[in-house]
């Protein structure tokens, strides 16, 4: 089970990742822009990580305080649910 979460925490991830840097990419060719709505909801389901590295490696969402200090938030509350099931023994996927 380890080994699917921590499969899907990479792909989730790399997704974000990308997701920032195409609306970066999109914001600079003057194209249509990827909604806030969604870096956000991708965080929340698990890419925060992601999403946090793609701001600072291209600069990008860094100037906005809902993603300076939101997806940093997200990030210690995903820690600490993960952390809270791990003390607690609490087994999250089943097959």
């Amino acid at each position: 089970m380890l080994n699917y979460f921590i499969g899907y925490i990479i792909i989730i991830n790399s997704y974000t990742f990308y997701l920032i840097y195409s609306d970066k990419k999109r914001a600079r060719n003057k194209k249509w822009r990827i909604p806030e709505k969604k870096f956000f909801i991708f965080s929340i389901l698990g890419g925060s990580i992601g999403t946090i590295a793609s701001m600072k490696i291209f600069r990008h969402k860094t100037k906005h305080w809902y993603f300076k200090y939101g997806i940093p938030s997200i990030l210690i509350f995903q820690i600490l649910i993960i952390y809270i099931f791990y003390k607690l023994k609490i087994v999250l996927f089943c097959v």
